[in-house]
C-alpha cells in the first residue's frame, strides 16, 4: 500500500529517494509563506480595525486561512481535509456570518491562525533552515573555496583553507542531508497533524452533522406525507366528487331516453363512470387512507387486513404514533401482503403490532414458500429505503419452503397528547378467517 503521509513513508527503504522528503520540505516552505502573511494580516486588523469591526474580520481571516491550510495539507497527507463549516439554510452575507460566528470550528479556525501568525511559521522556517540550510551550506563548501581563492568560513564557524578539506566538507553535508531528510519530514508530519486536529471536524461536530442531517431528512418525510394528504384531499374533495355527480347525471340521462342505441351508449358511459369512480377511490385509498388519519394505525392496519386476498389473523395494540411513523408502518404493512398474495403462495398471514421501549414493531408471518429476497425486487428494498429515512430497519427471515418473517421496527416516541387508536378492529381477530 502506497504511504499516504510522511510518517507512513519513513519507513521505506527508499525514503530518501522518494518524494515524501521534498513534500515535507513544501508543506514547510509554504507555511512560512502563508504564516508571515497571516502575522501582517492579524497586524493590520488589530492596528488599523475598530473592536466591532476587527472581530469580524478576524474570523473571516480565520476561515480564510483554514481553507487556505487545508487544501496545503495535501502535500504532505493524501486523505482530504473535511471543511467543518455547515452551509447557510438562506442565502445572503448576514445569515453566512449567523452561522460562522456560531460555529466552534470558526473559533478554532481563529486560534489556528493566531497560532501559526506567531509561533509554527518561525518553527518551520528554523527547521528548514537545519534540515536543509545547513547541508547545504556545507556541500557548496568547494565553491566558496574557488571564489574566495584562499579560504572560506563553512556556516560562520569553521574555516576551509584546501581542497581537500571543502570536499570533505562536502561530503558530510551529503551525508548530514540524507539523515536530516528523516526529523524533517517527521516534523512535517506532526505540524501537518497538528492542523488537522485543529482545522478537521472533530467527531462531536460529526455527530452535530448527523444531528442535523437526520433532523432534516425527518423534515422531508413530514413534507413528503403532508404533500400526500393534499393530494388525497384534492382528489376526495374535487375530482371524486365531480365523478360521483357525473355518474349521476348519467344515470339520470339513461332513465330518460328512450330504449335504442342512445339508450345503449348512455349505459355503458354510466358503468364506464362507474368503473372510473372504484378505481379513483381505491387510488385515493392507496395515496393515503382516511381511516389512517382518523383512528390511527392500529386501526388502518385492521382495515389492511380484511381488504387482503390472503386471510390474515391480527393481534394489534397501539397507541397514537407520529404520523411519519403511521404513514411508513401502514405502506410497510400493505406491501408486505402485496407481495404474501402475489408471490408466497401463503394460505395464512398473521400481523402483531407493539408499541413498547420507544420503539414500534410490526411483525408480518405467513406460512408460504419462503425464499423472499430483497435483491430479486418485490418491493422490499424500496420498503427499507423508505424505513431507514426514520432510522427504521427491515428485517426477513425467509428461509426456502418457509414460513417468512417480515419485521418493521422504528424508533419513535408516544406523543402524549394523542389517543390510543379505538376501533374495534384494533383487538386480536382473524380477517377473511
Amino acid at each position: 500500500m502506497e504511504p499516504r503521509n510522511p510518517w507512513q513513508a519513513l519507513t521505506r527503504p527508499r525514503f530518501p529517494r522518494g518524494e515524501w522528503p521534498w513534500r515535507s520540505a513544501g508543506y514547510l516552505a509554504t507555511g512560512a509563506v502563508t504564516g508571515a502573511a497571516a502575522l501582517l494580516v492579524l497586524l493590520l486588523l488589530v492596528v488599523f480595525s475598530f473592536v466591532l469591526v476587527g472581530l469580524p474580520l478576524l474570523l473571516l481571516a480565520g476561515v480564510a486561512l483554514g481553507g487556505v491550510e487545508r487544501r496545503r495539507l495535501r502535500l504532505v497527507d493524501l486523505d482530504p481535509a473535511t471543511d467543518p463549516h455547515r452551509v447557510p439554510d438562506t442565502p445572503g452575507l448576514a445569515a453566512w456570518l449567523r452561522v460562522r460566528v456560531r460555529e466552534q470550528a470558526t473559533w478554532r479556525e481563529l486560534a489556528y491562525a493566531v497560532l501559526h501568525a506567531t509561533v509554527l511559521w518561525p518553527l518551520d522556517l528554523i527547521v528548514l533552515a537545519v534540515a536543509l540550510g545547513l547541508p547545504a551550506a556545507l556541500i557548496t563548501t568547494p565553491l566558496q573555496l574557488a571564489a574566495d581563492g584562499e579560504e572560506a568560513k563553512v556556516v560562520k564557524a569553521y574555516l576551509v583553507t584546501s581542497y581537500p578539506q571543502a570536499f570533505a566538507a562536502a561530503l558530510l553535508g551529503a551525508v548530514l542531508l540524507v539523515a536530516l531528510l528523516y526529523p524533517l519530514a517527521a516534523l512535517a508530519g506532526a505540524r501537518a497533524a497538528l492542523s488537522r486536529a485543529l482545522l478537521a471536524p472533530r467527531e462531536a461536530e460529526l455527530r452535530d452533522r448527523i444531528g442535523e442531517v437526520t433532523a432534516s431528512r425527518a423534515r422531508l418525510v413530514d413534507a413528503f406525507e403532508a404533500e400526500r394528504r393534499r393530494i388525497e384531499r384534492d382528489l376526495h374533495d374535487g375530482a371524486q366528487q365531480r365523478l360521483v355527480a357525473l355518474t349521476m347525471t348519467l344515470g339520470l340521462a339513461r332513465l330518460d331516453a328512450p330504449p335504442g342505441p342512445l339508450a345503449d351508449q348512455l349505459t355503458e358511459a354510466h358503468a364506464e363512470a362507474g368503473r372510473v369512480l372504484t378505481e379513483l377511490r381505491e387510488l385515493i385509498h392507496g395515496i393515503h387512507p382516511q381511516v389512517l388519519a382518523d383512528y390511527g394505525l392500529g386501526a388502518a392496519l385492521a382495515d389492511a387486513a380484511d381488504r387482503s386476498a390472503v386471510p390474515v389473523g391480527t393481534d394489534i395494540d397501539l397507541p397514537r404514533l407520529p404520523t411519519a411513523v403511521e404513514s411508513a408502518g401502514y405502506f410497510a404493512v400493505c406491501e408486505a401482503l402485496a407481495n404474501v398474495g402475489k408471490h408466497s403462495g401463503a394460505t395464512e398471514v398473521r400481523i402483531t403490532a407493539r408499541h413498547a421501549s420507544r420503539r414500534l414493531r410490526i411483525d408480518i408471518e405467513d406460512d408460504g414458500r419462503g425464499g423472499a429476497d430483497p435483491e430479486r425486487g418485490s418491493g422490499l428494498t424500496g420498503l427499507a429505503d423508505r424505513l431507514a429515512v426514520l432510522d427504521g430497519t427491515l428485517t426477513i427471515i425467509s428461509p426456502v419452503g418457509g414460513p417468512t418473517l417480515l419485521r418493521v421496527e422504528i424508533p419513535c416516541p408516544a406523543p402524549p397528547d394523542r389517543s390510543v387508536s379505538s376501533s374495534p378492529r384494533t383487538a386480536s381477530s382473524s380477517a377473511k378467517g
